[in-house]
């Protein structure tokens, strides 16, 4: 690949899952621009890992929950690499409590910091990727919002979640024409997780920042025909 596709935005990179995927694409040659919200040094230290591994690296502010700061965090990445050929959403915040004890302010949290982020990230892309006439956009979801089930501990993040599932396919299915595929991978319970019920694990142990990020790389590496798919990384759980 040459020229846009081997550029990459992965949102909320600075530390934890997002940091172990632009990892992964610097190590398969890709320039990567590092996204932060509030963590500059930790975005800094992963720009230099990046450095380390021989490709270019560059770290961009943006709050991703305001939809015009979005499209400014999409257009800079553009203009940092002459192109963008890969988007990864997986900025996002979490919260665990009884959906009544949920503060207005953690449910509006949780949707934007979610499913709005994602589509104002793939709203701004995708005409960028459609001139080109490539892109690889690779969602985070969770593993099992595919299934309808209540989920009365996590209820915003699963309304979230699921919205991502409807939102990449429906982005699938009118990009494809295009050169574009969008999929989603479905984490389960990782080494960095907030909760970790290890015994609603079917495989008994916990999912690895690497395990994620060799999903996303399968989705960027493979061509446009793979597409509106969710591979779940979740050993079992939720199923």
């Amino acid at each position: 690949m040459s020229g846009p596709r081997k550029t990459a935005l992965v949102t909320g990179s600075s530390d934890g899952i997002g940091r172990a995927i632009a990892q992964a694409l610097a190590r398969a040659n890709f320039d990567v621009v590092v996204h932060y919200r509030t963590s500059k040094d930790k975005a800094q230290g992963t720009v230099a890992e990046l450095e380390a591994l021989g490709v270019r690296a560059v770290a961009l502010q943006a709050d991703l929950t305001k939809p015009e700061e979005a499209e400014r965090l999409v257009l800079e990445a553009h203009r940092s690499f002459e192109g963008l050929g890969v988007l990864v959403n997986n900025v996002g915040n979490y919260v665990r409590k009884p959906l009544l004890e949920t503060e207005l302010s953690e449910w509006h949290d949780i949707l934007d910091s979610n499913l709005n982020a994602t589509f104002y990230t793939c709203r701004s892309s995708i005409p960028l990727m459609r001139e080109a006439g490539y892109g690889r956009i690779v969602n985070i979801g969770f593993a099992g919002a595919e299934n309808l089930l209540a989920r009365p501990g996590i209820v915003p993040y699963a309304i979230a979640k699921t919205g991502i599932l409807i939102l990449s396919r429906s982005l699938a299915k009118t990009e494809a024409a295009h050169g574009i595929s969008v999929n989603v991978v479905a984490p389960g319970v990782i080494e960095n997780s907030v909760s970790k019920p290890l015994n609603e694990i079917p495989a008994g142990r916990l999912g690895t920042l690497e395990e994620v990020s060799e999903a996303v790389l399968y989705f960027v590496r493979s061509s446009e025909y793979i597409t509106g798919q969710v591979l779940e990384v979740a050993g079992g759980f939720n199923l």
